[in-house]
């Protein structure tokens, strides 16, 4: 192959991989992988996932999030599981994101209620979302839409293409 072909292969290959990043960073916090899952016409809530790695010093508290493009409200939710009853309920004070430590948003556990849907979810889309932190600020995120029962990173196709 000649250079130039080479050169446009490595070029092409080095652009299509940064249009499918899905990592984010926000001070000394990493934001790994918004997803959320595809919903049926007619829903009124979804779930919102991602991880936070908090490689500073010092803790971090996420503290609100919104998508208002998809969702009248979001918040910031817990899902657990004590004496065999499961509960869910809203976290006001957000979540803390101890130095150090990687907090993970997936279901049955932390998550994110898109609430007051203005629309169903479809597969592949991406929603733009904005996080808040107490001390990192704000980050706009996308969420990639999954199919309807994905579970998250175990899935094997919820990195695919991204």
């Amino acid at each position: 192959m000649t250079k130039s072909i080479l050169a446009a292969i490595a070029i092409s290959l080095s652009v299509g991989g940064a249009a499918f990043a899905h990592d984010y960073k926000a001070g000394t916090l990493r934001i790994d992988h918004p997803w959320t899952r595809a919903t049926p016409g007619g829903a009124k809530v979804g779930g919102g996932y991602l991880a936070i790695e908090n490689a500073g010093p010092v803790a971090d508290r996420l503290v609100s999030v919104s998508a208002p493009s998809i969702a009248g409200r979001s918040e910031i939710h817990e899902m657990a599981t004590t004496n065999g009853v499961m509960t869910m309920r809203p976290l006001d004070g957000g979540v803390a994101i101890p130095p150090g430590d990687k907090i993970e948003f997936k279901p049955g556990g932390y998550h994110i209620m898109f609430m007051e849907l203005k629309q169903a979810l479809k597969q592949d889309e991406r929603i733009k979302g904005t996080l808040t932190f107490e001390k990192a600020g704000t980050v706009e995120v996308e969420f990639k839409v999954e199919a309807v029962g994905a579970r998250g990173s175990t899935d094997q196709g919820a990195h695919k293409g991204h």
